[in-house]
């Protein structure tokens, strides 16, 4: 969706004076700013990220506007708003309040609905809420914004763990969350097998975990691997032993290549691997496999 602004440009629609900011903190896909705002009535374009304000300082009667309803409350320490990612909407107060902003980006809250629901989650809507008590959302900010101003040893790992519980705790109570079609009971469809087949056989020589093979299929690693053990009947990684093994025994059986080059065309670690492998499953060494064939 275009036109989307980030909250960096935020003040460009609500001015008002940062007094804490995570800019140049290096996060990751969450951000937080605190502001001193006077009163005002304004209009906020749609956002490019999710939005949670908690107010920390001051009381203010507030008016919203969202998808053409107006929604009124009193607002100070201890409340939270939370704001869905690209939908305008209208607020106006009269009061001068200190809020803190924390925002999560679209890739973050779909990656960890992905993650909840065991497949590829397409699209999260979050709830238009002006007023909730909400203590572990309200607690989560004030631990962000903790982190923002301490900037504490391994500062964006633990904000990440943060910002990800967080977002397990508005889809829990807030979230709209659209799947794609249900796979099929029995296994990956006709054409899934055939694009993971092929996938296989064209990549093995590089790394093939489960994340990296369900993401052909838009699949989450868990679900991917039942499906696929389904479809054909074996796990994805003692598929992909065989093809490499059954690629090893037709290079090793042509004689053009070295055993080193056939164990990294196949996928090897290295030679070593290749030898433990391919005696453990053909019951004898790429080496002596060679002579016999050629």
């Amino acid at each position: 969706m275009s036109g989307l602004i980030p909250y960096e440009q935020l003040p460009d629609w609500v001015p008002g004076r940062v007094l804490l900011a995570s800019d140049d903190l290096g996060w990751k896909n969450v951000a937080l700013r605190a502001y001193h705002y006077r009163g005002q009535d304004v209009i906020v374009p749609a956002m490019r990220d999710f939005m949670l304000v908690s107010y920390r300082a001051g009381s203010t009667a507030m008016q919203r506007r969202f998808e053409g309803r107006w929604t009124r409350d009193t607002l100070g320490p201890g409340a939270t708003s939370l704001l869905t990612r690209a939908q305008q909407a209208a607020w106006c107060w009269d009061r001068e309040i200190e809020v803190t902003h924390v925002y999560l980006s679209a890739a973050l809250v779909a990656e960890v609905a992905s993650e909840v629901m065991d497949c590829r989650v397409t699209e999260v809507t979050l709830a238009d809420v002006l007023r909730t008590e909400d203590p572990v959302m309200a607690g989560a900010v004030q631990a962000i914004a903790t982190e923002a101003q301490t900037r504490g040893l391994g500062g964006a790992l633990y904000v990440d763990a943060l910002s990800r519980a967080l977002v397990v705790h508005l889809l829990r109570r807030y979230a709209a969350i659209r799947l794609p079609e249900a796979a099929p009971r029995g296994g990956l469809t006709p054409r899934q097998e055939r694009l993971i087949a092929e996938y296989i056989a064209t990549h093995l020589a590089e790394a093939l975990d489960l994340k990296a093979l369900g993401a052909v299929l838009g699949l989450m690693p868990c679900l991917f691997s039942r499906l696929f053990r389904k479809s054909f009947g074996l796990p994805p990684h003692a598929y992909v032993m065989a093809a490499r093994l059954d690629r090893a025994r037709r290079l090793l059986a042509e004689g053009r290549l070295p055993i080193k080059a056939v164990a990294a065309e196949c996928g090897f670690a290295d030679q070593a691997h290749l030898t433990r492998q391919f005696a453990a499953h053909c019951g004898q060494t790429p080496a002596a496999f060679r002579r016999q064939a050629l």
